[in-house]
């Protein structure tokens, strides 16, 4: 029998027979009635032991099945059938052990599921201005373009590699954001400062479109998340606020905040939002019918996945005096 193999157990077994022997004979100095119980006793007992040391074999060996299992690509280790006290410390460690590898093994996996998404993603995307630098490009190449005209087109390739670059970037940063990879630094961040630092690239980009931005007193509003990923956020939303206001008009910011949530609010002065593109506008790379040529449908989708990093949500409504607006919520208690 296997079990009687096992070094241990012949240990044990001698151990216990050498001490029940030792025991008779000591009971013999009192009676031979004496020393019969406690060779019985002594028995007894052996064979007591040997049952327990079988039982915890038995589960050690099971655990080791089921091990060996896990390490041949088994989804779930089973150990409901173990009892309380058979190798249970191991079997809690062994089981957390499991769990927190299983975490780490799907963790890698959805990052490395994010990277090849946003490396087809970009991909796809890039194609099309890509397109329109190598024919350029071969413009350059040609005769018969004045000084100006070489100029403008250098400017126009300018523009279309910024586009490219941005939407790498941004792609980037989604699909870190979606593995979840990088650390927030979340700390209260008082509004007043915030929208001052926020809204500064957008001074010349706005006045080149003779638009107005109005920023209305925040006072003493504060909210906590991540200074710069907020700041990318909210300029994600003025980005496509400037995209649908006119020439001309006007985009407001204002914030509230109450005992539940500090919102700060964009509101633009364009056509609005159509109401079958409403529940897809946080969708990535998704266009609305009035979106403009240079448009990608990404800036909004970047937005909420960092929003959601941080406690928050941002919703889209149609202003009642015309225009959209976009509402970002930063709760003070998790919801």
């Amino acid at each position: 029998m296997d079990f009687f193999r096992n070094p241990e157990v012949k240990t044990h077994l001698a151990v216990f027979l050498l001490t029940t022997l030792a025991a008779g004979a000591a009971g013999f100095l009192v009676s031979a009635r004496t020393a019969l119980a406690l060779w019985g006793l002594g028995l007894v007992l052996t064979g007591v032991s040997l049952y327990l040391l079988y039982r915890r074999q038995k589960s050690v060996r099971r655990l080791g099945a089921e091990l060996d299992r896990i390490l041949h690509g088994e989804e779930r280790l089973e150990l409901g059938s173990y009892w309380e006290g058979d190798v249970s410390v191991l079997r809690d460690e062994i089981y957390k052990m499991t769990i927190r590898l299983r975490e780490q093994a799907e963790s890698l996996e959805r990052e490395k599921h994010g990277l090849s998404s946003a490396l087809a993603d970009i991909s796809h995307q890039i194609r099309t201005p890509l397109t329109s630098v190598s024919l350029m490009a071969e413009r350059l190449r040609g005769a018969g373009l004045d000084d100006a005209q070489r100029k403008r087109l250098l400017r126009e390739m300018n523009q279309m590699l910024d586009r490219i670059r941005w939407l790498v970037d941004t792609l980037l940063k989604m699909s870190r954001l979606e593995a979840g990879s990088i650390q927030m630094d979340i700390q209260e961040i008082s509004m007043e400062p915030f929208l001052e630092e926020a809204v500064k690239p957008f001074a010349v980009p706005m006045e080149i479109r003779e638009q107005t931005l109005l920023v209305e007193n925040p006072g003493t509003a504060a909210f906590s998340g991540d200074f710069s990923w907020t700041a990318e956020a909210l300029g994600n939303v003025l980005k496509n606020c400037m995209e649908y206001t006119p020439r001309g008009g006007t985009i407001v910011i204002g914030c509230r905040e109450t005992p539940l949530f500090t919102e700060i609010s964009v509101r633009d002065s364009g056509p609005g939002i159509a109401p079958e593109d409403m529940p897809h506008v946080f969708e990535r790379f998704y266009k609305g019918k009035a979106a403009g040529k240079d448009s990608f449908g990404i800036g909004l989708s970047l937005a909420r996945a960092i929003l959601q990093r941080e406690n928050a949500v941002i919703k889209t409504e149609n202003a009642p005096g015309g225009g959209s607006r976009f509402l970002m919520r930063f709760y003070k208690t998790a919801v």
